[in-house]
């Protein structure tokens, strides 16, 4: 894996305390490859964030540039981002993800999560990563578990219904280095 990447990219992916998060330029999974987006990619993110499966979970981010393109024999079929909190005493990072309904249910989203975890916790050393899906994300909190997160708890009217404007429950889950598998 090379985690490498230019200055110029570095702080277009800096993480919520403004700091590098020293993106990686490509990272291989089993079947997946993530790497930075580009603004090439944003006509298919767009098409897939608003497919009616994709949109039942996510809103339509206003770009993409801090997330890493997930691709599957060259094509883009969803993103993946991370952020990182760097305070020594709650060092953490977490995940989130989408990824075109015509994938789902192949563990490609499976593959990518767990790809992106090892990095973060072999190459950026986190001893603790996070995931926060919504609770009725039945697909998502499976594949999730498959990666080795665990429940935490619920988290009552924690994200927005973007098609109804109601609050939704979400699963807050977590992993510890010891435990990805």
């Amino acid at each position: 894996m090379n985690s490498d990447i230019g200055d110029d990219r570095r702080q277009q992916l800096g993480g919520a305390t403004g700091e590098s998060r020293g993106a990686p330029t490509e990272l291989r999974g089993a079947a997946v490859v993530l790497r930075p987006t580009t603004e090439a990619d944003t006509p298919t993110l767009d098409r897939i964030v608003r497919e009616p499966e994709v949109a039942a979970w996510w809103s339509v981010p206003d770009d993409y540039h801090d997330m890493l393109a997930i691709l599957v024999d060259h094509e883009v079929i969803g993103a993946i981002q991370f952020s990182e909190e760097t305070d020594p005493e709650f060092r953490h990072a977490t995940i989130d993800i989408f990824l075109t309904a015509g994938r789902h249910g192949k563990g490609l989203g499976t593959d990518a999560v767990r790809t992106l975890a090892h990095w973060l916790i072999h190459e950026r050393g986190h001893h603790r990563l996070t995931i926060d899906p919504a609770a009725a994300n039945t697909a998502a909190v499976h594949s999730y578990r498959k990666v080795g997160f665990k429940p935490v708890g619920i988290m009552r009217a924690y994200g927005r219904d973007y098609r109804t404007g109601g609050w939704t429950d979400g699963l807050l889950m977590d992993l510890l280095a010891d435990e990805l598998t």
